[in-house]
């Protein structure tokens, strides 16, 4: 039950604060440990195995970091530890972040601005993004919101409430290791191979939670379209994660996500998801931001449902062995 009083709390701090650029973060640290063991590590041969012995050392110094850390805030006192707790959760999760990042997309798109709307995009996207119009914006603004509701947001939340921080940070730290080597081109095929695996096992769980749970909770009257697109489209996305997400938020809104994208100059075609009952407009990027937060409430209560579950499973287990 800490984990999910910190996990809350960590929410309302990520709410009224979200990513203080002043604030140290241990994203940031991870980051160099990373890129200091890609420099000496990701040369010569058996690149597979340097990759995996770099992920296992980034791990164990993060975990190995916060559960000390924690350990000594509840040796401390339990209010302590939680606020430790929820302090470490903080700075894994990105609410704020995530939605102000889509609206610097969004108010120059509809006032028009398409330059300033596609220079923000490139901020939180890695495609090219100087040719495209009002509606490839949108798409490539809606898919990143998509995906990171789980990735950013609701897997850490997830494996916070299983163990607590260090374990939220443990996850934070795979999904590093991936954003930075999970590359499929020549330099990390073989050392971004087990971070890449790694980071779409511990997903698999929350990304398909999520997407449901949205589909669920901003259904309505297209649940069972939105739920059919969902189970059609998921598995077509090259992630066996992301098009959850995406699926499941192409079905809500009407609209069809995925297709031609240019990355370096080179075009990149994706299966679409979802069908265009409606052309894609800049006012799906609000709608993508408020279903991707209600989805975030929701799969916090859900948290807290199975906590109390499991609290009160444990404590009549504790009364039957006493009598």
């Amino acid at each position: 039950m800490t984990h999910l009083f910190a996990l809350t709390v960590a929410l309302l701090l990520d709410a009224a604060f979200g990513d203080p650029r002043w604030l140290p973060h241990p994203v940031r640290g991870m980051g160099k440990l990373i890129a200091w063991l890609d420099r000496r590590w990701n040369q010569g041969a058996k690149r597979r195995a340097k990759g995996a012995a770099a992920v296992a050392a980034v791990l164990a110094v993060v975990y190995g970091l916060s559960a000390l850390v924690v350990y000594v805030g509840y040796t401390l006192s339990v209010y302590v530890g939680v606020a430790v707790e929820a302090a470490l959760i903080f700075t894994a999760i990105a609410t704020k972040s995530l939605a102000e990042a889509a609206e610097e997309v969004r108010r120059p798109l509809e006032a028009g601005d398409l330059p300033a709307a596609r220079r923000a995009l490139s901020m939180i996207v890695g495609r090219d993004t100087e040719q495209l119009d009002e509606a490839g914006i949108t798409r490539a603004c809606v898919e990143t919101v998509a995906e990171n509701t789980s990735d950013g947001i609701t897997a850490p939340l997830f494996y916070a409430a299983i163990g607590g921080a260090p374990l939220a940070m443990l996850y934070r730290a795979v999904n590093t290791c991936d954003s930075m080597i999970g590359y499929k081109n020549e330099k990390y095929r073989e050392f971004g191979w087990a971070a890449a695996r790694l980071d779409d096992a511990l997903n698999y769980v929350p990304a398909r939670l999520t997407a449901f749970l949205m589909v669920l909770v901003y259904g309505g009257r297209r649940f069972r379209r939105s739920l059919a697109i969902l189970l059609r489209d998921a598995r077509r996305h090259p992630s066996p994660n992301s098009g959850w997400l995406e699926a499941a938020m192409a079905g809500l809104l009407g609209v069809q996500l995925g297709g031609t994208n240019t990355y370096g100059g080179v075009v990149s075609e994706r299966p679409t998801l979802g069908d265009p009952d409606v052309p894609l407009r800049s006012a799906h990027i609000r709608q993508a931001v408020g279903m991707m937060i209600g989805t975030v409430l929701a799969f916090t209560l859900l948290l807290w449902i199975g906590g109390m579950i499991v609290a009160l499973a444990g404590a009549w287990g504790e009364s039957a062995r006493a009598l």
